[in-house]
């Protein structure tokens, strides 16, 4: 399938991804999954809104990190700061400035590595993956198609942050429904 081929689909409210040209589609998330999307969310748009910093958008939004690729991509959760604002339309035109991830006990789409190496190839610069049954979050710093750096936070644990570095999120705070 094309890019072009995907776009005209239906839209729909399950979590799919073109990838280099193969559709995968998952079935919706579990309530844990979405309880913590909604606590990054309700945590970190409020945060960026008051700071004027960007645009902090959920899923299902598709990101288009390789049109010519066949690669389109709906992470958990994105952030892109006002400078890369150009990227936003319809959909996203180019990697975010951070991605947020959240862990499945069943994985419900491709592979995570998989992906945190599509976005580091194509210009996200930090990447969080939050654990719900281990409670913790990791942040990597992405840099030069790759996996720059890896930070683990726990409990009240402020998570420290390149492209988010006033915030002081915790993973309490993520997880503590």
């Amino acid at each position: 399938m094309t890019t072009y081929e995907y776009l005209q689909t239906p839209e729909t409210v399950l979590p799919r991804e073109l990838a280099f040209g193969i559709l995968r589609v998952a079935d919706a998330p579990r309530a844990q999954h979405q309880r913590v999307v909604l606590e990054l969310l309700l945590a970190l748009a409020p945060f960026v809104r008051s700071r004027q910093l960007g645009e902090v958008l959920p899923a299902p939004i598709d990101v288009i990190l390789d049109a010519g690729a066949a690669l389109v991509v709906q992470p958990d959760l994105l952030f892109v700061s006002n400078e890369r604002r150009h990227l936003i339309g319809d959909r996203i035109a180019g990697a975010p400035d951070l991605v947020f991830e959240v862990s499945s006990p069943h994985p419900r789409i491709g592979n995570v590595e998989e992906r945190v190496g599509w976005f580091a190839r194509y210009g996200a610069r930090e990447c969080w993956l939050a654990h719900p049954v281990e409670r913790r979050i990791a942040v990597l710093g992405l840099a030069s198609g790759g996996v720059a750096d890896r930070a683990v936070f726990f409990d009240r644990e402020p998570i420290r942050s390149s492209v988010l570095p006033e915030s002081h999120l915790t993973p309490f705070q993520v997880f503590g429904f």
